[in-house]
């Protein structure tokens, strides 16, 4: 066997799972590892900081499928790892995080940047590793990927002392793992009798309902199942709404998409939760931001469950009927057995919400002086259309761009839902650029995010990246303003960012193209500029006003009953036919 140094074997092992990128940035304790890189035909992806580098991998894995690999060095900079890895990990997201590490000799002893990160980042990892014997070191390596994209994804860290990627391995071409708890997807003939039987159920309870509706969560998009659920959507008739994370994975043009349900969701999908007869969920966790009042979700409704992770069933909601697998394997099977089953009438049901949408239908606002959030998003989507990939940063932007930019594609929607990580946008969309280099990459941020990453203009340019930046700055954390405006009367406090700088300037300054807006009658000509500047990046300044708040709301902790509409809308008493 030929005998390397464990930093050439840990290049030559991401070459051999097929890594393209590495995002990160260096340092002493991790310093062989990035002269092994040197040799690599890995590109390396210079982060201006270590949580900008995981929310760029992050990026590449959502809206790529692959992993996305971090490197990085000890103490310090792992240490700056650990929101991005919280972020990923609340939205199981499969990345792989190498940090350099003090001497083994010298662990514990508090030497020059050490730190207990494999301590640290275990309540936000799937798995930790301290790589303390040099032959295993490529197993570890192996093992962290399959973790790491098997049954609900998620991130794994790798530490590694100094001294052990110095020492001599045997290379490995192959190894044998041994993880019976991380077994591949179950596929349709692996299925227990008991899985069968209720997978059948479900068919059945969904064939008998009246007033079906289905709720997609982002574990379909994790196990590609987009084809599945709109195969079950069409042959049934049912209407379809989505979490945040899921947008995409249904299309929402389609007449029976809903959108997204929620807190900030649209007022049909909520009107559907209190009247549907029968819900199924697929790879939803029923959280908070979609369920304030578990007493009072679906009132109405059998609920049904779909869920690769067997902890989140029965965690939050009671389901009538569950299933705890794959859910393209699971839905495939489900659409197997309603071939021999009636489908259900839908018709009455369908009209019903179509009435609802008429009702209330998401609004674009138009102010006579200032430019409004709705019409800056819509203008993107008017012109951009479907195709476009999404990035979001956290806030009130967050959920203006979620309701007024419909995606027509799965992993075409990438932002931070269970974390709620404001800076998530801007380095997200450098990752989801470089997975995706044909396509137009949008990222929406928010005045308050954006300065929480906006080092990363450095390495958007640098890669002559063409993302498209947009900016909306109403000079407040917006989405706190809106809460003390509607329930602490008007009692601002902590949300002033009146000193933000002319973010026209700040990227001109990093020898970025950029343009700035405050009026809507320049933003169809100032949106065109964007999508066709191709240069590399491009940042949208629009100063947006002020006071206008995201709706519709539903407050936390109460149900979709007590959704606070727009100003133009009333709320409606009792929906048709309610009983």
């Amino acid at each position: 066997m030929t005998t390397i140094t464990g930093a050439k074997a840990i290049i030559r092992t991401l070459e051999q799972l097929g890594v393209r990128h590495v995002f990160g940035h260096p340092g002493g304790a991790a310093i062989n590892i990035f002269d092994a890189l040197y040799d690599s035909s890995i590109q390396f992806v210079l982060a201006r900081h270590e949580q900008g580098a995981v929310h760029m991998a992050d990026g590449y894995a959502r809206s790529s499928g692959r992993v996305g690999v971090v490197l990085v060095t000890s103490g310090p900079g792992a240490l700056n790892t650990v929101t991005g890895l919280a972020t990923a990990h609340m939205d199981s997201v499969p990345v792989v995080v190498l940090c350099g590490q003090t001497l083994r000799k010298n662990l514990g002893k508090d030497a020059f940047q050490e730190a207990d990160v494999f301590g640290v980042t275990l309540p936000v990892v799937k798995h930790s590793y301290l790589v303390t014997d040099p032959d295993h070191l490529i197993q570890s390596m192996h093992e962290a990927f399959v973790i790491s994209q098997s049954g609900r994804p998620g991130p794994v860290l790798l530490d590694i002392p100094k001294d052990i990627t110095s020492a001599s391995i045997e290379w490995q071409p192959s190894v044998e793992l041994d993880l019976p708890g991380y077994r591949e997807h179950l596929g349709e003939s692996e299925f227990s009798p008991l899985m069968r039987r209720s997978i059948k159920r479900m068919g059945r309870t969904l064939a008998a309902s009246k007033r079906p509706l289905l709720l997609v969560g982002h574990g379909a998009v994790i196990s590609q199942a987009g084809k599945q659920i709109c195969q079950l959507a069409k042959r049934l008739q049912i209407p379809v709404t989505t979490t945040l994370l899921a947008k995409g994975v249904f299309p929402e043009g389609d007449d029976l998409s809903l959108g997204m349900l929620g807190m900030h969701g649209t007022a049909y999908a909520n009107y559907a939760l209190t009247r549907c007869d029968v819900i199924l969920s697929v790879g939803s966790r029923f959280d908070d931001r979609i369920n304030g009042d578990p007493d009072r979700f679906c009132p109405q409704a059998k609920i049904l469950h779909i869920d690769i992770d067997q902890s989140e069933i029965n965690k939050i909601v009671r389901a009538d009927i569950a299933v705890n697998g794959d859910a393209r394997a699971v839905l495939q099977q489900l659409l197997m057995d309603l071939e021999a089953m009636w489908l259900p009438e839908t018709g009455s049901w369908r009209r019903e919400l179509l009435g609802y949408k008429r009702l209330y239908p998401l609004r674009v606002r138009h102010f006579e002086e200032g430019l409004s959030a709705s019409e800056l998003v819509a203008a993107f989507q008017n012109q951009a259309g479907y195709d476009a990939i999404v990035t979001t940063d956290v806030g009130q932007h967050q959920m203006w761009a979620a309701q007024f930019y419909q995606s027509g594609h799965s992993r075409h929607w990438v932002s931070s839902g269970g974390a709620g990580t404001m800076g998530f946008g801007l380095p997200s969309a450098i990752g989801a650029q470089l997975a995706n280099p044909q396509s137009t990459v949008i990222a929406f941020v928010g005045d308050g995010g954006f300065q929480m990453t906006q080092a990363e203009l450095a390495t958007a340019v640098w890669h002559r990246l063409p993302i498209k930046i947009v900016i909306f700055d109403n000079q407040c954390l917006g989405m706190v303003r809106q809460w003390q405006d509607l329930f602490y009367e008007g009692r601002f406090s902590g949300v002033d960012l009146e000193c933000n700088p002319d973010f026209a300037s700040l990227a001109r300054s990093y020898g970025m193209e950029s343009l700035a807006i405050d009026d809507s009658t320049q933003l169809d000509k100032a949106v065109r500029y964007c999508l066709d500047y191709h240069q590399g990046p491009i940042l949208l300044h629009a100063r947006i006003v002020k006071e206008e708040n995201v709706y519709p709301m539903i407050p936390a902790g109460q149900s979709a009953d007590k959704i606070i509409l727009g100003p133009q809308d009333q709320p409606l008493e009792q929906p048709t036919g309610s009983t």
